[in-house]
């Protein structure tokens, strides 16, 4: 599985723990910045990994701010992106199990290294259950067709007028 990452500044240090774990989980990460802990602005990284996302570049993605609640509100921007925030074993298997969740976001400053570290195993292992769950997913799908969230990016414009610091073209997977 292909799995976008990124933070705001609050998050680097959280970020480079995931990309470990997720690579040792048998996936391959790509770094979508930024590079540094210099302050940012979250919705510039979470529009990168949200289009991603979006137009199937990768398969998920997960957005690390200082509470995980701005980077979820940028990325439900997105047509087709359900991001959620996850805090806890049951939000994170939950979310993939009846919500399909294909963005996660999390706090950089509210969870401990051990607690993220099961959250992402937990999130990243846990399947879609389908069935009615899928029925529901159809109706926010034909919602976002007739009321919005279907642009992949500012019509075609690309995210932010490329003023973030990574072009996800440019993130480097790690194997």
């Amino acid at each position: 599985m292909r799995v976008a990452i990124a933070s705001d500044h609050r998050g680097v240090r959280v970020k480079s723990q995931i990309m470990t774990q997720v690579k040792e989980l048998g996936h391959v990460g790509l770094d979508f910045g930024p590079a540094e802990a210099k302050s940012v602005d979250y919705p510039d990284y979470a529009f990168k990994v949200s289009e991603a996302v979006s137009t199937g570049e990768v398969d998920r993605g997960i957005l690390i701010c200082g509470t995980g609640m701005g980077m979820c509100i940028a990325a439900n921007k997105f047509a087709g992106v359900r991001a959620v925030t996850c805090h806890d074993d049951v939000t994170a298997e939950y979310s993939r199990r009846h919500n399909n969740a294909n963005v996660m976001c999390l706090s950089a400053d509210m969870l401990g290294d051990r607690l993220l570290g099961r959250i992402v195993e937990i999130w990243l292992r846990t399947e879609f259950e389908g069935g009615r769950h899928q029925r529901r997913l159809e109706k926010i799908a034909k919602f976002e067709e007739t009321h919005g969230a279907t642009s992949h990016l500012l019509n075609g414009a690309g995210c932010c007028n490329g003023d973030a610091a990574v072009e996800p073209a440019a993130a480097a997977p790690t194997t």
